[in-house]
């Protein structure tokens, strides 16, 4: 009976290409996630995704040896890479994770947004400097990446016509950021909200 089902058409057309479909979904996005933390420098859970990802990789590899002949399983293979690299970058930019360093650079008089980040608790680092079109002030901060559209939305309210550039930052040994209301059920595992990483 078992053997009927699984060399039934039902499941070489529907049920495989969509179990292969959706292993590719996991993987792809696990992979994508795992190479942010490789960014990071994070050398506990990278190796850990990585595992995962290969692991169900050639689940999926093995169902489309098995099933040469099978246009749908190639589909489905094809289908769920993308699908996956899409729901991974979604993941990737939920969790925020990271550091980024924001350069601004402005002709007007930056006074009120660098005392707007002071009191929005932002370290806040200005020179001024010459530009193409005389004198600019360059402020630079640096707050972890779930910030980030605080920050900007501060550059749009006192500053709408900055000039202003965002760079991932892979380590911070000291700063000044913000109290971080940490989630409930905290463990420090991966030290996702320690000051500085």
């Amino acid at each position: 009976m078992d053997n009927m089902f699984f060399d039934s058409e039902l499941f070489r057309w529907v049920i495989l290409p969509a179990l292969i479909f959706v292993a590719r979904i996991l993987d792809v996005s696990i992979g994508t996630i795992r190479i942010v933390f490789v960014s990071r420098g994070n050398k506990l859970i990278s190796p850990l995704l990585g595992f995962f990802e290969v692991l169900i990789w050639l689940l999926a590899i093995g169902q489309i040896m098995r099933n040469l002949s099978n246009i749908a399983c190639y589909i489905a293979y094809g289908g769920g890479f993308a699908a996956g690299t899409f729901i991974g970058l979604m993941i990737e930019e939920r969790l925020a994770i990271g550091v980024v360093l924001v350069r601004i650079v402005t002709g007007k008089d930056a006074t009120d947004l660098i005392a707007n980040l002071r009191a929005a608790q932002y370290g806040v680092t200005n020179i001024e400097a010459r530009g193409e079109s005389g004198k600019v002030d360059v402020i630079y901060t640096v707050i972890h990446r779930r910030h980030l559209t605080d920050v900007i939305d501060i550059i749009k309210r006192f500053n709408p016509r900055a000039f202003y550039s965002i760079e991932n930052v892979r380590y911070v040994s000291e700063g000044i950021f913000p109290p971080q209301a940490r989630p409930r059920g905290y463990v420090p595992v991966f030290g996702w909200w320690r000051k500085g990483k």
